[in-house]
């Protein structure tokens, strides 16, 4: 058996494309030799990183839409070559600054106003069964797909201050699990991966500027077996696994990339 990972003919959708773990998983797919339709609500993203690719040798497209917009999503997917791998990658708390952190911490749920839940649950549940929708029938009809969600330790083992958030996550690998039973005899496989705290801001040089930030960090690096926060590429090795040949008796599973953040079943 070989094990080199060939997505020759293969075309991807990675939503979130534009940066940080998106990006990684985008480059690390294309260098597997798929072609890789780079989404992101901001153009700009998706084209820099289509751009990145295609210099490198690579194929790739830009397909910005807002993955939480059904309507936007399979305009975005009706024309062209149909994906037989999407990564649903796009989170977090929809649009923030570039360069920011994510937002996910909603505060003591008690404290949470009802009107802003919504906002985890439109990205993180319903942008991953939007695209899901939109891409399965041709994944069924040619025999054979991946989808793989990119899910969260907050919605495996639960965090405090996070509740919202959770939940949707929770919620996709919900989806995932029952998806996955659906579609296995029609040659498409469907699987979580879920992330600790992965580090696409550059953390260090935030706690330089501020030592409040640092202590934080380091309380929070204590729970790790091994003793750093994950990088994007960490996360885009398992997801090429994931979406090759390789991974064709693997469905319905939900595998932490965490650095022992958590080592539950």
């Amino acid at each position: 058996m070989s094990f080199t990972i060939d997505l020759t003919g293969r075309t991807a959708l990675v939503t979130g494309g534009g940066q940080g773990i998106g990006r990684a998983i985008c480059l690390s797919l294309a260098e597997a030799g798929a072609a890789v339709l780079v989404n992101d609500y901001v153009p700009e993203r998706a084209e820099s990183v289509a751009k990145e690719i295609t210099s490198a040798g690579g194929a790739a497209e830009p397909r910005p839409f807002d993955v939480s917009d059904y309507a936007a999503v399979s305009a975005a997917l009706g024309t062209g070559p149909q994906p037989g791998i999407l990564v649903n990658n796009a989170g977090m708390a929809g649009p923030v600054p570039q360069g920011a952190p994510a937002g996910v911490s909603s505060g003591a749920f008690a404290q949470t106003d009802p009107a802003d839940w919504n906002k985890y649950f439109a990205v993180n549940l319903f942008g991953v069964m939007n695209c899901t929708h939109a891409v399965l029938p041709a994944m069924i009809t040619a025999g054979q797909g991946r989808v793989i969600t990119i899910v969260s330790d907050a919605g495996r083992v639960g965090e405090p201050n996070m509740a919202p958030y959770a939940a949707a996550k929770a919620g996709a690998a919900g989806f995932t699990r029952a998806l996955a039973r659906e579609v296995g005899r029609s040659g498409v496989t469907v699987n979580n991966v879920a992330l600790g705290t992965v580090d696409t801001v550059g953390l260090e040089d935030m706690a330089k500027d501020s030592p409040q930030f640092a202590e934080r960090l380091q309380r929070q690096l204590k729970r790790y077996i091994v003793p750093r926060f994950g990088q994007p590429d960490d996360v885009a090795g398992l997801v090429t696994f994931l979406a090759s040949p390789l991974a064709s008796w693997i469905s319905g599973q939900t595998y932490p990339v965490n650095g022992g953040y958590s080592v539950t079943m």
